[in-house]
This record gives structure tokens, sequence and C-alpha cells, in this order.
């Protein structure tokens, strides 16, 4: 990695880390603020969230396209304004169709936020040092949003609306602040970027059509949606009303639940890293899904056990805990794994292609989890802990059409002179071949 790049990638981890700070700020006490604080009812609530979902789910075929042809730079910038903007309308919405508008505006500027960051990520890290960056957006991330909620209820207050929109306008803050970070950061130009530059070459050709004929990205999309559909998409509908229901725990537990979640990701991370980066991707995530397997059948003993209420309450904490542990796996595996597979030319598509799959999966998982978890409480574990093995078997399938280096990055510390190459299988006849990089 060039001083260049090491800057870059600095700047941008600051930025993400700041604009988590803001998200934490405001995403727990959304619901609260819409019902019970501007006085609209649990169904506008319930419809700020949805649109908050959907309009991430309209913007984000469009984001890849838009990045790959003018730079994430520019289109995180403007992504930034437009979340700020959500964030300071929706502060200030006393009005159904006020705050309607606002969350489709705060959920278009964040969705668009996190491919940008993602691509920029890819171009200030290279095939070695790629598992790091990521693992460390996914830690300063998740330490933003912790510190944000805790900062957060100690500023809220149901009984000041005031004080929500305080936290709103923090929000808008920290977003424009990720923007003027992002607008003093100088993205170096990749070697296969400034290559074709200096060739005078027109863009390859994209689209939907070359993605989907490569056959590991599309195992690759549909494992991401199984792993936050039985993962990400429970936290807050099905597994929080299974164990309320099932599990009989108190609302307040489900807090310490989470802060374990986020406890075990921000402890563990870099010890888990140390440990997956030399091991196989497919396998690290194979055996995610077995964790979270283990996971779901200790919910199932605190549902369905009949033990003390201490021993289901402490079960239901340990399920978070070990949640966490398996996000802390993923983070350096996954999404660094979406960029070693993208063509050059398409790193945006493919990190928006992903996103997609995660916003799908991260609203149909409530839809489905959040019934099953309060009233089918035995077929709602027995589901998840198949989903789980799922994970598993994806995974190991997903291995064989890896090269080895997609697979454990650590190989292109190995003496050679190619790294890497991937393209979709058919991508010959609609790109030109790919630079190699050299060591």
């Amino acid at each position: 990695m060039t001083r260049e790049m090491g800057a870059a990638l600095r700047r941008i981890q600051l930025g993400s880390a700041l604009s988590a700070f803001g998200l934490g700020f405001t995403v727990p006490y959304l619901y609260v603020y819409v019902a019970q604080v501007r006085d609209l009812g649990a169904g506008t609530a319930g419809v700020v969230l949805a649109v908050f979902a959907m309009a991430a789910l309209a913007v984000l075929p469009f984001t890849g396209r838009a990045i790959d042809r003018r730079g994430p730079l520019p289109v995180l910038v403007v992504a930034s304004v437009v979340a700020s903007l959500g964030a300071a309308a929706l502060g200030v919405s006393s009005q159904v169709t006020a705050a309607v508008v606002s969350a489709a505006v705060l959920g278009a500027g964040t969705a668009v936020m996190q491919p940008a960051l993602a691509t920029m990520l890819v171009r200030c890290s290279g095939t070695a040092t790629r598992t790091r960056a990521f693992a460390m957006q996914f830690f300063l991330q998740n330490l933003g949003l912790g510190i944000g909620g805790l900062v957060g209820g100690l500023i809220v207050d149901t009984s000041r609306a005031s004080s929500f929109t305080l936290l709103f306008l923090i929000e808008a803050v920290m977003f424009l602040v990720l923007g003027a970070i992002a607008a003093t950061v100088r993205m170096p130009r990749t070697p296969v970027v400034a290559e074709e530059a200096t060739a005078g070459e027109s863009a390859p050709r994209g689209g939907l059509r070359v993605l989907l004929s490569h056959r590991a990205m599309v195992q690759l999309c549909v494992l991401g949606f199984v792993v936050f559909f039985a993962c990400y998409g429970q936290f807050e509908s099905g597994l929080a009303a299974y164990g309320t229901e099932a599990a009989g725990i108190q609302p307040s537990t489900l807090g310490i639940a989470l802060a374990a979640n986020t406890a075990v990701i921000v402890v563990a991370q870099f010890v888990v890293l140390r440990l997956v980066e030399r091991r196989k991707r497919s396998r690290v995530i194979a055996s995610v899904g077995l964790i979270w397997a283990f996971a779901w059948i200790v919910a199932g003993y605190a549902g369905l056990g009949h033990g003390s209420q201490t021993m289901a309450t402490a079960a239901m904490i340990s399920t978070y805990a070990l949640f966490g542990l398996g996000e802390a796996m993923l983070s350096p595996t996954v999404a660094p794994l979406v960029a070693d597979l993208a063509p050059e030319s398409m790193v945006g598509q493919y990190n928006s292609a992903f996103a997609l799959c995660k916003q799908l999966a991260l609203a149909v998982g409530p839809a489905v989890g959040g019934p099953m978890g309060a009233s089918l409480h035995g077929p709602y574990i027995v589901t998840f802990v198949l989903f789980s093995l799922g994970i598993t078997v994806l995974a190991l399938r997903l291995g064989k059409r890896l090269t080895p280096v997609q697979d454990q990055p650590s190989l292109a510390a190995v003496p050679s002179r190619v790294v890497a190459v991937s393209l979709p299988e058919n991508a010959s006849t609609d790109m030109p071949a790919p630079v190699a990089a050299v060591r």
C-alpha cells in the first residue's frame, strides 16, 4: 500500500465511523419518535420504517452504474448531503406526509453511501490489505453505532420533541462531516484504470447481464441474502418477539442482549481477524453457519427448554453474543470477496448488487420472522437452524468456484507475477482482458 492510499484509507474510515455515530443517535428511537413523540400512531411509524427500507431498494439498482461512471467519491458526497437533508427534515416533521417523505430521502441517502464507501475502500486497498480494511470499517461502524446509541439515550426525553429534533440534527451534521471528509480524499488511480486511460480506451460495457453471467457472484449474492435474512433480519423483529413471547424475557433485556452483541464484535474483531485472514474465506463463512445454527439452538432452549427465567435470559443474551462472533468473522470475508470478484470497471455495480440483496433480506426477514417468532415458536427455531446450516452448504459450494487467491488472499503474499484475475464466465466477449497485478 502506498502512502497516498494509506492516507485516503484513514480518512474514509474516519468519515464512515462518524456517520455510523450519527445513525446510532436515531435508529433505536425512530419508532418511538414517530409513534409517540409526534403522536402519529403505530401505523404511521410502521409506514415510515417501511418507506425507509423501500427507498433503499428503489435507488440501489442505479447506484452501481453511477459509481462506476462518475467515481465513488462524488456519489458519496451527494449521498451524504441527501441523507443530511432527510435527517434534518425528519427531526422537524410533525405531519404524516412530511415524516414519510423525510424517511424516504434519509433511506435513499444512507443506502447509496454504503456501496460508495465500499468501492472507495477497494480503490484504496490491495488484495493483501483489503481484508483488514473492511474489518476495520466494520469495527469502527459498530463502535460508532454503539456510542451513538448510548449518547442518544442520555439526550432523549419522550416528553420533549425538541430532544429528538436535536438527535436528528446531530445525525444530519455527521452526514455532512462525512461528505466534507470524503471531498478531501485524493483517490489513487488503480493500475487498470490508469492503463485504460493511457490507451485511450472507452469504458468496457458492464451491466446486469454481465453480472448475472458471473456464477460465483450470483452464488455470493444468494449466500448474502440467506446470511442477512437468518441473522440481521431477525434482530429487532422475529428474535425479539420470540424472546419476549416464548422465553418471557423483559423488553429491557433485549437492550442488554444487543449490547452483548456489539461488545463481542468490538472485543473479538481483531482477534478473530488474525485467525481467519490466513484461512479460506469459504470455510470461514461455512463456520459462521455452524455457529449461528448453535446460536438458534441456544435460543430454542431459552424459549422451549422450560428452564428457570434466569437461564432463559442468559441463553438469549448468549444467542445475541454468538451472532456477534459470527458477524466478526464475516466482516473480513464477505465484503472483500465481493470486491475481489468484481472486474475493475464494475466494482461499484458489484457492491450495489450485493447491497441490494442485503436490503431485500432486511425487508423480507422481519416480515417472515416477526409473526413466526411471536406465535410459531418451535417452527421458528427449526426454520432458522436450517437456514443457518444452509449458509454452511452455500459457502462450501461457493468455494469451488473461487480462484485460490480469491478464497485465500494470504496466498497473494507468495512470490508470483499474477496476483488475481476475476471475470464473469462470458466476459471475454464483452470486456477487454484484465490487467494482472504484477509483483
